[in-house]
């Protein structure tokens, strides 16, 4: 069973349109979806200013999710270059156990894709999929 953190730009994604192709991922049937509080709210926050109706979408995908959140003291090793509001995505990750972290965010996760850092391997939606159709 994979274990599968969510950033929030994929929450926002999935969430956007009707027929995203990002919601495959809650039509896994041998993947456990994760997030967090601070990727959920960044996801609601985004949706309210861009796309409004697409926040009932997100409140349908959220019972699939299992929410996260690392302890306050909980941090991440210093040679790990992330900026600090991304910090907390990365944290909650590791401290779910997750196998996989997605993300769209290349500016600030694209130098980590397909780094494994405290187990967690940190890919695209995309890279994820195409792991799974390769197994």
């Amino acid at each position: 069973m994979d274990r599968i953190f969510l950033d929030a730009n994929v929450l926002f994604s999935a969430s956007y349109l009707e027929n995203s192709g990002l919601v495959r991922l809650w039509r896994l049937d041998d993947a456990e979806l994760l997030s967090s509080s601070y990727a959920v709210e960044e996801a609601r926050r985004n949706l309210a200013l861009d796309r409004p109706p697409a926040l009932v979408r997100l409140e349908r995908l959220m019972p699939r999710l299992t929410l996260v959140n690392p302890p306050r003291e909980m941090t991440l090793d210093r040679r790990i270059r992330l900026e600090a509001k991304d910090r907390p995505i990365l944290l909650a990750a590791i401290h779910a156990r997750a196998g996989f972290l997605l993300t769209g965010d290349v500016h600030h996760f694209g130098h980590l894709y397909g780094r494994h850092i405290e187990g967690v391997i940190i890919l695209r939606p995309a890279q994820y999929f195409a792991r799974r159709e390769r197994r």
